[in-house]
């Protein structure tokens, strides 16, 4: 004997027992999904990994990025723009990308910037000889744009086997673009300057101190900020006296 039943009464009969959304056709095995492997990674940033890696010292990790290109932005530079300064020194800065001026010469912060920032340095009693600056990207974007999350991705293997390289004692991060990238977070420079974070890298035995500042750029264009810029620093140079100073007055101009 065949059974029948009314459609609306069996569809009634479904939704009074929790059968209320539709979802396919056919059941969906959730243990097979979540057995599945992750999505391959692309092959630009598994060769950045690689590479990075592998360098045992900076002048290794140099050579590993003159060699890369997975990085769009090596093909519009005119110079590979690694680092300046002393790679033993105890405080590493980092910016973002280079510009016109540090893309002609190859060096960081080499422009109206760099010079604002040599006179910060030189505030707390530093100068490129004792500290050791870099960007988290190694190439100018074109026209000075800010650079895209797949060329910082592209970058990054870099930038974190660097750090690991010259095992500073304290990060200073100039402006948004490091501080969010190595930070992982996604707070503005006003509410992460200022602030002493964690940096972690797989590499690295302990973490290392770092701060945020304003980039000074940014200062260049914003000189009210640099009273709040000048405390920053006094905070990075008592980290590095390990005691408090007492300077009171904003000394850059």
């Amino acid at each position: 004997m065949t059974l029948s039943m009314d459609p609306l009464a069996a569809l009634r009969w479904q939704v009074e027992a929790g059968a209320d959304e539709a979802i396919g056709e056919e059941p969906v095995d959730r243990y097979a999904a979540s057995a599945r492997p992750p999505k391959a990674v692309p092959a630009a940033l598994q060769s950045a990994r690689g590479l990075a890696a592998a360098a045992r010292s900076v002048g290794e990790l140099a050579e590993a990025l003159a060699a890369f290109d997975g990085c769009p932005l090596k093909r519009t530079a005119t110079n590979l723009v690694f680092a300046d300064g002393n790679p033993e020194a105890r405080i590493m800065l980092i910016g973002e990308a280079p510009g016109a001026d540090e893309d002609r010469l190859g060096k960081p912060f080499v422009g109206v910037s760099g010079q604002l920032l040599d006179r910060m340095l030189a505030c707390i009693g530093l100068d490129r000889r004792s500290t050791y600056i870099t960007n988290v990207i190694f190439w100018r974007p074109p026209g000075n744009r800010p650079p895209t999350a797949a060329e910082i991705a592209a970058c990054l293997p870099f930038v974190e086997r660097h750090i690991e390289l010259v095992a500073p004692e304290v990060l200073v991060l100039l402006g948004a673009v490091p501080a969010q990238t190595l930070l992982a977070r996604n707070d503005g420079i006003t509410r992460l300057r200022g602030r002493w974070f964690p940096f972690e890298s797989a590499g690295m035995a302990r973490p290392v101190p770092a701060m945020p500042v304003y980039h000074p750029a940014y200062l260049l264009r914003q000189p009210a900020q640099k009273r709040a810029a000048w405390r920053d620093w006094l905070g990075i140079l008592a980290r590095l006296k390990n005691v408090t100073g007492n300077h009171t007055d904003s000394g850059i101009e």
